[in-house]
């Protein structure tokens, strides 16, 4: 592969990077699943995934740039449920997460929580499927019908907090608080994308990443469908060279600011 490579116009530093980065990966991984691959690939084709040059809120040059607000169509959005309730299910399955409902953060988690409801429905129960209530906030209280700023079912038992990523850990702090104040309990976080991406700024670099400090924070296990690490599997083994030519810039911005994974789901 590396001779491939090498052949193509990639310079020694770039195949050097390319070797270390994921000679480590492989020293620890298992072969990655059929789900986190699907996704990877689906997120691709959509473009929700996109490699090249983009500035992050944070004013990093980031080599990648996930935009969850692309699924924006019905098959998309069915799709990317389906994901999300696999993902769900297994974590439960294999890492024992229990849960009585959903919950959608405004405004993404809005539709990613109902979607998902539908979605693990759908899925045959032995597979974990079943009727899940879900729930979302308003932004703005209601002064008028039912008033308020909750919409849909009453927040009881133990309660999964369902969102696109984890940025400043904003969206989960106040879902939080919503869950406890109605007399819940947060169970866990559901994801599409583990950045692994430690907090700050280009130059100022926190400790840890946004979805360690939930952890740390809130006790809450943080279930992704994939992660960057998935990501970076997916470059060093496709045989398409117009995703796998971004794996020694991903490899470099992964070294500066990434981090290790907390608990991914699948």
């Amino acid at each position: 592969m590396f001779a491939l490579l090498q052949s193509s116009g990639w310079s020694d530093l770039e195949l050097k990077l390319e070797r270390n980065i994921f000679a480590k990966i492989r020293q620890k991984r298992t072969v990655l699943s059929n789900l986190r691959q699907e996704f990877i690939e689906f997120a691709l084709k959509t473009g929700v995934l996109m490699f090249g040059e983009y500035t992050t809120k944070a004013g990093r040059q980031s080599p990648y740039f996930f935009n969850a607000g692309l699924f924006n169509a019905g098959a998309s959005l069915g799709q990317l449920a389906r994901f999300y309730a696999r993902t769900l299910t297994a974590a439960e399955q294999k890492s024992g997460v229990q849960y009585d409902m959903l919950f959608g953060p405004a405004y993404k988690g809005i539709t990613l929580a109902s979607a998902t409801a539908v979605a693990v429905a759908q899925l045959p129960p032995g597979e974990g499927g079943r009727d899940l209530p879900f729930a979302y906030n308003r932004k703005e209280a209601k002064n008028h019908g039912e008033g308020g700023t909750l919409v849909g079912a009453k927040l009881k038992g133990k309660v999964v907090i369902v969102d696109d990523v984890i940025s400043a850990g904003t969206s989960v702090r106040e879902s939080v608080e919503i869950i406890r104040a109605a007399g819940a309990t947060p169970a866990a976080v559901l994801i599409a994308l583990d950045r692994m991406e430690r907090g700050g700024t280009a130059e100022q670099i926190s400790a840890l990443s946004a979805v360690q400090e939930v952890t740390r924070d809130y006790g809450l296990p943080v279930i992704s469908i994939a992660s960057l690490n998935d990501v970076m599997e997916y470059l060093s083994s496709t045989g398409d060279r117009t995703v796998s030519r971004y794996a020694p810039a991903i490899a470099v911005y992964r070294e500066r600011y990434g981090t290790v994974a907390v608990n991914t789901g699948g």
